[in-house]
């Protein structure tokens, strides 16, 4: 049996949990959201910063901030107007991102407090909720789980789980925002992004995909080889002006469904690296965009404009609209399951 190497205390009456391995990598949880609050990696010269962005002092989260480090869902991203249909019955859902749906609503799985377990066989956690049927307007009372499991090969595993006893509609994703560089006042522009993706999803002006998917080729969407974030995002480009940057959905070459490699980040100065594996369909990559100095820096100052990235594996956005996406409804007897990799390490 293998005891997690695990560190548990209240903080502002959350509850935080610390995952550290034998070389020290740690990862910092919060029953809240399932908020990763930190993760602490070396760099080229062995000296270990935090990664994520977030907040210094917990209250914080209970606050308004972009989803800093949590579980998103109900549906992860954008469902257009607030609404679907499932079996001829039309849904109604909160109107919080314009008038379209994003992240699971007022209160997703970002702002409630999730049961937290140690897992007996390995060093994680599992964190447990059940969204009762009608919470923001979803049908069916939905089971989940997560699984943070932190590897002695410096892999975050992060294993979501469902159930319904009603038809119901899932996107679940991991929504931390990145700085390799460990200097969050530092915009993340030079970083070298590669993504296993040779199309994206094109959106109109609300920031729901119109429907299609598009070549990267000859676009400033083209990472199927290294380059930095910063190299393109200025372009003259009507997406990128919708997303104000990068803000789109990466259609990942996965077409087995298996755990892939989507995506490698290396930043040269300090010579880290993140590769990201998944099993789901799409990669959300945001640079940060929308950031604008108002919310207090772990480092101090103030978060501003592209001082992070995400990349979030999920299904399509507006999936249940879209009857040519892969599908994200969840029947009764039926269990949703899916698996994204975080691997730490440095060149």
């Amino acid at each position: 049996m293998i005891k997690p190497n695990l560190t548990s205390h209240e903080k502002n009456g959350l509850s935080s949990y610390t995952l550290i391995n034998e070389y020290g990598l740690s990862i910092e949880v919060l029953n809240l959201g399932g908020i990763i609050c930190s993760i602490n990696t070396p760099d080229r010269n062995g000296v270990f910063e935090d990664i994520v962005l977030g907040f210094k002092d917990p209250k914080h989260y209970l606050g308004e901030h972009p989803y800093f480090g949590a579980v998103a869902g109900r549906y992860a991203n954008r469902i257009a107007d607030g609404k679907f249909s499932l079996e001829g019955n039309e849904f109604t859902l909160a109107q919080n991102n314009d008038t379209n749906h994003l992240h699971g609503g007022i209160k997703g799985f970002d702002k409630v407090l999730w049961n937290v377990e140690s897992l007996k066989n390995e060093n994680g956690i599992q964190l447990s909720y059940t969204s009762k049927d009608g919470e923001e307007g979803y049908p069916g009372n939905l089971s989940v789980t997560v699984d943070y499991v932190l590897t002695k090969d410096n892999i975050l595993k992060v294993k979501y789980r469902a159930q319904t006893d009603k038809t119901t509609v899932i996107n679940l994703t991991q929504h931390s925002y990145f700085n390799l560089s460990g200097d969050f006042a530092a915009q993340i522009l030079d970083h070298e992004l590669q993504l296993n993706a040779d199309k994206y999803l094109p959106l109109d002006n609300t920031q729901i995909p119109v429907g299609n998917y598009q070549s990267v080729v000859g676009t400033p969407f083209d990472f199927s080889t290294p380059k930095t974030i910063g190299r393109d995002i200025e372009d003259k480009n009507k997406q990128l002006e919708i997303g104000s940057g990068y803000d789109h959905c990466w259609v990942i070459n996965n077409p087995n469904n298996e755990i892939v490699k989507a995506a490698e980040v290396y930043h040269p100065q300090s010579g880290r690296t993140m590769d990201v594996y998944t099993d789901q369909p799409g990669m959300q990559c945001y640079t940060g965009n929308f950031m604008d100095n108002t919310l207090p820096s772990k480092t101090g100052g103030t978060y501003g404009p592209r001082s992070g990235f995400c990349l979030e594996t999920q299904h399509f956005p507006n999936a249940p609209n879209e009857p040519n996406f892969p599908t994200t409804i969840l029947n009764p007897g039926e269990t949703f399951t899916s698996e994204t990799w975080f691997q730490f390490s440095v060149k």
